[in-house]
């Protein structure tokens, strides 16, 4: 019984704890329900409250923005109004311009036609004239017009004749006047000083038993040194310099130069002495390539061959009236090229002419022919351009002017060669007579080296041993006496002096 009783208890225990589980969750889910409903009504009441913020600004946006638009309308509706009060007033000046327009045409009209009955009655009365003048002159229109016609052609010619002739004055005068200010716009521009080479060079020596050497044992040093050189050498009283004279300004440089060698080598011998004016020659030779492609690049003449460049150097030891050739070339191809500048002509031409004018000059006197005819070979071997062969050939008038360019070169030649102190002709001469004076030596067969000497008082002659003997050698030391005194004049006496000299070499091996 108990134990039924327990479970009975139990069963009541459960069911009672499901109902009252059961009502319990009801009522959890009551209050939820009133919880929930009363946030709900407060979200409305909320949102209820906003849109009427809304509304309200909505209704104040729209009253403002209908103020707006209908200020603009306003403003527009006036524009119109103004601009249609503008258009009236236009249309009302149109119309009052073009009525005066209208009477304007009308009067001008009026006044053609008047015009037009002036001009009938003048015809009328111009022809009436004519017939009188007819009956009067017993002349015909047609022939009183072609006299007329003829007196004002003459008028006409005379005038046009004075007019020519005084234009023709005006044209002169001014094409001398330009010409004047181009050629002294040159010279003043290149007015160098061209100093006149001198005949002689003084070496100053560290002492007076130098001279001895020099002069060697019976006079052999320096005879070896004059025959290797061509030069003469003066050996004085005078302390502490020897004097080297030659009218070959290149033979001159070379016996200083190897003069100055020997004396710094110490060594004075023959053998010596020709060692060292073979170095001199060669350092002339680098000085002669050097003074030419400076003289080329300081007148602008440029792709030159070299063997030119080579040719052209050796002018800066010639002379030309006392006038140094190269410093002479340089000064003309200056005054060319601005001379054919002012002129309109090509520049590069007139100073490549200019500059290789005298070319010939450099070769030496054995070659046949004129400086002119020599450098137009030289330029022509070497393929120099033919319009520069032309600007250059005619400066001394043995070729016609073919092109402006050749005229300018001889312009510049005269300016460069006659200003005032840039040539002496005394020299000039002098020099002609000694190099016609070793011409008329070299000339005879067997002739190896002739060297004026003595101011052109004496000429040597070296004769080639194997191809002269002794008596032959005498017999051309007259025969050069005689052409001298044919061919040349000459203050005193000349001496002719023949050397002979055999030389014999061997080497011990």
């Amino acid at each position: 019984m108990s134990l039924q009783l327990i479970v009975g208890v139990a069963a009541a225990t459960a069911v009672i704890g499901a109902v009252v589980g059961y009502v319990g969750r009801i009522f959890i889910s009551l209050s939820r329900r009133n919880s929930i409903e009363l946030e709900t009504k407060r979200l409305l009441s909320n949102a209820q409250e906003e849109a009427k913020k809304i509304s309200a600004e909505a209704e104040k946006k729209s009253i403002d923005t209908l103020r707006e638009v209908r200020g603009e309308i306003k403003e527009k509706e006036e524009n119109l109004k103004k601009a249609e009060e503008r258009l009236v007033k236009k249309e009302e000046l149109l119309d009052k311009r073009q009525s005066d327009i209208d009477t304007e045409v009308e009067n001008i009209k009026n006044k053609v036609n008047e015009i037009k009955t002036i001009q009938e009655k003048t015809e009328a009365i111009y022809q009436q004239k004519i017939t009188e003048l007819e009956k009067v002159g017993a002349m015909s229109r047609e022939e009183a017009r072609n006299e007329l016609l003829t007196k004002m052609e003459q008028n006409a010619q005379e005038d046009l004749l004075v007019r020519m002739q005084k234009l023709e004055k005006q044209s002169e005068e001014k094409i001398e006047r330009r010409a004047q200010e181009i050629i002294a716009s040159a010279i003043q521009r290149i007015g160098s000083t061209i100093p006149a080479e001198i005949m002689s060079t003084t070496l100053a020596i560290p002492g007076d038993e130098i001279k001895g050497k020099i002069i060697g044992k019976e006079g052999r040093n320096i005879k070896a040194f004059e025959r290797a050189t061509g030069v003469e050498v003066i050996v004085d009283d005078t302390p502490g310099t020897i004097t080297i004279s030659s009218f070959n300004p290149i033979r001159r440089h070379t016996a200083v130069m190897a003069l100055e060698y020997l004396i710094a080598d110490g060594r004075i011998q023959p053998a010596k002495i020709e060692e060292m004016v073979e170095k001199a020659k060669s350092e002339i030779n680098k000085t002669i390539k050097e003074k030419g492609e400076q003289a080329a690049y300081e007148c602008g003449v440029f792709n030159l061959d070299p063997r030119i460049i080579a040719i052209l150097g050796r002018l800066y030891f010639r002379t030309s009236y006392g006038q140094n050739v190269l410093q002479h070339s340089v000064e003309m191809a200056h005054i060319a090229g601005m001379i054919a500048e002012e002129l309109g002509a090509n520049v590069a031409i007139a100073k490549a002419g200019a500059l290789l004018h005298d070319i010939g000059k450099a070769l030496d006197h054995e070659v046949q022919g004129t400086h002119v005819e020599i450098g137009r070979r030289i330029l022509q071997k070497f393929g120099v351009d033919e319009s520069i062969i032309k600007a250059m050939q005619a400066h001394h008038g043995e070729y016609p002017f073919e092109t402006i360019e050749s005229i300018i070169v001889q312009v510049a030649d005269a300016i460069s060669g006659s200003r005032p102190g840039a040539r002496r002709d005394t020299m000039e001469n002098y020099l002609k007579r000694l190099e016609e004076l070793e011409s008329i030596a070299t000339s005879m067969k067997g002739v190896d080296k002739a060297y004026a000497l003595q101011a052109g008082r004496e000429i040597r002659v070296f004769v080639t041993p194997t191809e002269v003997s002794d008596v032959e050698a005498q017999k051309i030391a007259r025969d050069i006496a005689l052409q001298i005194e044919k061919e040349l004049k000459y203050p005193g006496e000349i001496k002719v002096v023949v050397i002979r000299e055999s030389r014999i070499i061997e080497f011990a091996r």
